[in-house]
């Protein structure tokens, strides 16, 4: 059994940062070690407890994509082993959860593609309509599948911060013209050719992120993790349209059984306010979501 991760410790290399769920250390000037923990966050609170394998499936889920998305968009991996930059007592930490991959410069847009209608942007079309200023056909339903992807921006907020839904516009002012619609095109050509492959092996993904940086050329290069279901909403086919139907939501592979859990659970008779410290969850929640990811990934890949 593989070591399980909460919060990674390598004292042999610079901490740069710990996001929800990656740690990222300094490999001298021009690479970073990126570990994926255990870790899980819900309502952008992180979790006491981790789920078992969940870094490794991350991790995973993300090279098989990036070795399929090459054609379409250079990604960071440097193709060097991540235990090769850390000392030997430190390697069960790094093992098969890590990527070692190029220093870029971020760009601070999340580049967000949805192809149905689901959360937020199934709130914000009751409201009005459109998402991110797209307007959107009347008559759609909850999970409807729209009638082509459409790009739909956030800026990126401070850790602990929900990140905030833009217009393209705000992207154009932020990045300039040529980059933003770069980004557009590359988002929408990287999830269609993705939401395709994943049909294929009975998965729908409704929605996902991706993250772009700019290498030392000015090159846009895909970075961090790609279409894994801490960055994606995927729903199995079957049950799909039956919630279609009936306008709930679609059974998905994700932290749906945390969230859930959370939003019932009571603490001292009253609801949990989704700030921290998270209540402690059980481990039939932490078990159940762990076979989560893992069908997800074997389903995917297998």
């Amino acid at each position: 059994m593989a070591t399980t991760v909460h919060t990674s410790s390598i004292q042999s290399l610079p901490l740069l940062a710990r996001g929800k769920v990656r740690d990222n250390y300094a490999v001298g000037e021009d690479r970073i070690l990126m570990i994926a923990s255990d870790r899980l966050s819900a309502f952008d609170v992180i979790m006491g407890e981790p789920i078992p394998g969940k870094g490794e499936i991350l991790t995973k889920m993300a090279l098989w994509w990036f070795d399929r998305l090459g054609g379409i968009c250079p990604n960071h991996l440097t193709g060097e082993a991540p235990e090769s930059v850390v000392r030997p007592d430190e390697v069960a930490q790094v093992e098969g959860r890590s990527m070692l991959v190029k220093r870029l410069k971020p760009i601070p847009v999340e580049a967000v593609v949805r192809g149905y209608l689901a959360g937020s942007g199934w709130k914000e079309y009751q409201a009005n309509r459109e998402v991110c200023g797209v307007p959107l056909p009347e008559g759609l339903v909850n999970s409807a599948r729209l009638p082509r992807a459409i790009f739909t921006p956030a800026a990126k907020a401070a850790v602990g911060e929900h990140d905030e839904n833009i217009s393209y516009e705000r992207v154009v002012e932020m990045i300039g013209p040529q980059l933003a619609q770069q980004i557009r095109e590359t988002s929408i050509a990287l999830y269609e050719t993705a939401a395709e492959i994943a049909l294929q092996r009975g998965m729908i993904i409704a929605d996902t992120k991706f993250e772009f940086g700019l290498d030392e050329a000015g090159q846009l290069v895909l970075m961090d993790e790609v279409l894994t279901p801490d960055s994606s909403r995927y729903w199995p086919v079957e049950g799909y349209e039956e919630a279609l139907a009936t306008g709930t939501n679609p059974p998905s592979y994700d932290k749906q059984f945390v969230r859930d859990w959370l939003e019932a659970v009571r603490i001292n008779g009253k609801p949990w306010d989704k700030t921290p410290p998270a209540p402690r969850l059980p481990n039939e929640v932490t078990e159940r979501t762990a076979a989560k990811y893992r069908e997800a990934l074997e389903r995917l890949t297998g």
